[in-house]
């Protein structure tokens, strides 16, 4: 989960695990695979470094960056 701002100023959490896509228009704009829309206040790199955060603290992606020998 991730914790994101609207436009308004309210706060919320998201599964990261529905984002399909994260585009600038230029607000940052999320898609989820069911296709509902967010519009968010934190940029379109700061999304994905808040999704990456989650990936690597539900150990989806490795915790640092260096490639593990024979993966």
């Amino acid at each position: 989960m991730i914790s994101l701002t609207q436009l308004n100023g309210s706060t919320f959490t998201l599964n990261a695990i529905y984002i399909e896509q994260v585009q600038s228009f230029p607000d940052t704009t999320i898609t989820l695979t069911t296709g509902k829309k967010f519009v968010v206040k934190e940029s379109e790199e700061e999304v994905a470094q808040r999704i990456t955060a989650f990936y690597r603290g539900i150990t989806l992606l490795p915790i640092n960056n260096q490639k593990r020998e024979g993966l």
